[in-house]
Order: structure tokens, then sequence, then C-alpha cells
């Protein structure tokens, strides 16, 4: 990695990196939180190089510790409840409208995910903030159930938390080595994005499985 001498020692000179650096450079603790709101936006943007990133920042003297924590928990908080709000708009009869369309799903699937949410939302959404992609997918369904808004927002803030701190320390406590929390992190995400298309290919698999033998008995 290329770095650069700018206001935060040992910047990163291009990429998400940088581009966070100069946020955080020219905004300080609210610039870290901009880019924490667009990262929950926009999955793609890391928060594995993000945190770290301000921890680091934090640890030269650029922010404040706490700074750092409250503005990053709040841009996750922001964009959390632009997403619940999408969900919100897109509504549950959209949802069902969409479902009956698509091939190998049935109307009783989806009624059991709404009741499984029903049932278990509350966890889903407070330890879905520490699970890589899943942090900003959790928000859209909360959103389509309606779930309470100030619980929402408390079970989010309270998620957040945990997994920025983790991460800003990681950063706050490995210094001009705070690019290592990446890669274990980016491990991580890439398990967790296994996992789903492995899932996801296991369930294709048990929904033609029944109608390719309903074919064969049918053959004389």
């Amino acid at each position: 990695m290329d770095f650069v001498v700018l206001g935060l020692p040992q910047e990163p000179a291009g990429g998400v990196a940088g581009w966070a650096a100069g946020l955080v450079d020219s905004m300080g603790g609210p610039g870290a939180g901009l880019a924490i709101a667009l990262e929950n936006l926009f999955p793609p943007l890391p928060s594995e190089v993000i945190l770290p990133l301000t921890g680091f920042a934090a640890g030269q003297g650029v922010i404040g510790l706490a700074s750092a924590l409250f503005w990053t928990t709040l841009g996750s908080v922001v964009g959390a409840v632009v997403l619940y709000w999408i969900g919100v708009l897109f509504g549950r009869d959209r949802m069902h409208a969409i479902w009956a369309r698509l091939p190998l799903v049935r109307a009783s699937d989806l009624e059991r995910t709404e009741q499984w949410f029903a049932r278990h939302g509350t966890k889903a959404v407070l330890l879905g903030r520490m699970v890589p992609v899943f942090r900003s997918l959790i928000s859209v369904p909360a959103g389509v159930e309606r779930m309470s808004l100030p619980l929402f927002v408390a079970l989010t803030a309270a998620g957040s938390l945990v997994w920025n701190s983790v991460l800003v320390m990681a950063g706050y406590w490995l210094g001009d080595r705070w690019d290592l929390v990446e890669s274990y992190v980016g491990v991580l995400s890439k398990a967790v994005v296994v996992l789903v298309l492995v899932a996801f290919a296991g369930y294709v698999a048990m929904r033609l499985r029944p109608r390719g033998r309903a074919q064969h008995r049918r053959v004389p």
C-alpha cells in the first residue's frame, strides 16, 4: 500500500482507504460517520477498512477515540434507518406480489419467514449488525415487517456500537498496521457469502428434486 504524508500520518493515498482518510482529515468525527453511513447503504464499501482506519486516526490524535466511536455508531444508525424506510416504502403487499412471480418458491415460504422474523426479529437485528454483509441487509426486512422504529434504532445502535468498537479499537492499537484488520475480517466476509451461496444452492436443489421425481413417475 502506498502512503503519503497529509493531515493523518502515514495516510493511504488512494482507494476506499484514501477516500475515508480524506473525510476524516477534512471533517473529523463527522467524516468518519458519513463514511460509515454510506457503507451501510452501499455494502461494497468495506467497514473493515473504514473503521480500523478511523481507529488509527484516533491513535494519531487526529480525532478523539470517543468521537470516533460516537460518530461511526451514529453513521451506522443513520444508514440503517434509511434502509429501514426503504423496506417500509417497499411494503409487505409488494413483497408478496414479487414473491408470487419468483420460480421455485411458494407463498408459504414467505409466510414462514415472516413468522420467524416476528419471533426472532429483535435478535436478528441486534446480532445481524455484527455479521458482514448482513449488517446492511437486515434493515430492509425490519422495515417491511414494520418493526417498532424506536426498538429498531436501539437494537441497531447497540449492535453497531459493539461491531464498531471492535474494529475501531483494533485500528487504534495496531497503529500503522491497521490494515491487518481488513485481511482477517475480509476472510470472514467471504466465508459468509460462501455459506449463503451454499445454502441457496441447497434450497434450489431441494425445490427441483421433488419435481424431477414427479416427472419421472409420469413417464410410462
